[in-house]
């Protein structure tokens, strides 16, 4: 079995964002072409603790290259008080011919970027003139810092990002590091809120918000709302908008902003497509620049593993990870 650590892993993905993207939407296009498996999450709780989880993202993606595989990934907000990564994640591919386990991956940065290049893959599907050249990001994590890295590559003017975070000192820590390591990109530190979602028609929205509390109907007709986080708008104004999702029956579960206001409202008829109808669609138009547009992808197990089998793929050409040759039992004698 292949093991790859951390460091294999953002060896191998570094600099291919374009790679990257072209992967998500290839399992968009064929998650839509019912050329998947994809089972509910897992997600596991523990007594007493509402805010630690654990999630199981089991899935089969088809194509040229079949995979099956399990995402196990960890969210705990109390970590970033210590200097941890709130997530931690790992991955196991299995052969599709015996079963076996092929591959173990660590997995936080293939989370990250799936996401992220998901979040980009709507901006390009739902163009509009307003979103070339800036960007809000509320919540300045982990998550929105990929999304900066990916954006560009869909919208090549955007240079300006407006960042707002409820601890400042995470607002100034990613305007540090885009100096760093995105230094094309201009980041502004917004001190409130509503100054933050006034600047841009493109938000970005990441963060560790347990229940809904942004009213975005007092947003700019037009603005593109990329609610990657999934619990942030209010419901009442998840039914006003314009709506995309990347799976019907997956986002509708779990408290999300649409799951409350399905349960608002009593109907799913507020969603207009899916990030996968929008990827497979020759004749996409510009989004419906009289209303807002909310993006809440809950992010499917089919994206990690498009992301993983590249990722493993590239580490082979490149000689990369340690190989395990014991690692199952051996085969069983035969008794004649």
């Amino acid at each position: 079995m292949l093991i790859l650590t951390h460091g294999d892993v953002e060896a191998v993905l570094r600099g291919q964002e374009r790679d990257v993207l072209q992967a998500v939407q290839d399992a968009y296009v064929a998650h839509a072409n019912a050329e998947s498996s994809l089972p509910h999450s897992v997600f596991l709780r523990f007594p007493d603790d509402q805010r630690n989880r654990i999630i199981a993202l089991p899935a089969y993606l088809g194509g040229a290259r079949p995979t099956a595989g399990i995402k196990w990934i960890s969210s705990f907000p109390a970590n970033i008080e210590h200097g941890l990564q709130r997530a931690s994640a790992a991955m196991i591919l299995n052969s599709l011919d015996t079963g076996h386990p092929l591959a173990f991956l660590e997995a936080s940065t293939i989370s990250a970027w799936r996401t992220a290049a998901s979040a980009a893959l709507a901006a390009r599907l739902l163009p509009a003139a307003t979103d070339s050249n800036g960007v809000t990001v509320i919540g300045c994590g982990v998550i929105n810092f990929a999304v900066l890295r990916f954006l560009p590559h869909v919208l090549p003017g955007l240079t300006q990002v407006t960042a707002y975070d409820t601890r400042a000192e995470r607002a100034e820590l990613l305007r540090e590091r885009c100096a760093a390591q995105l230094p094309e990109l201009d980041v502004r530190v917004a001190r409130d809120l509503p100054t933050a979602l006034a600047k841009n028609t493109l938000t970005s929205i990441a963060t560790n918000a347990q229940h809904p509390h942004l009213d975005t109907r007092g947003l700019r007709p037009g603005t593109l709302v990329l609610h990657i986080s999934l619990r942030d708008v209010l419901p009442e104004a998840v039914v006003a908008a314009d709506n995309v999702v990347d799976d019907i029956d997956h986002v509708f579960r779990a408290a999300t902003s649409v799951h409350l206001a399905e349960q608002r409202v009593g109907h799913r008829e507020f969603v207009s497509a899916t990030i996968g109808e929008l990827a497979t669609r020759p004749d996409v138009t510009d989004r419906d620049l009289s209303r807002v547009t909310v993006v809440s992808p809950f992010g499917l197990g089919i994206l990690d593993l498009a992301v993983a089998r590249l990722v493993v793929a590239a580490a082979g050409a490149h000689g990369l990870g340690l190989t395990v040759d014991n690692f199952l039992p051996t085969r069983e004698k035969s008794h004649g």
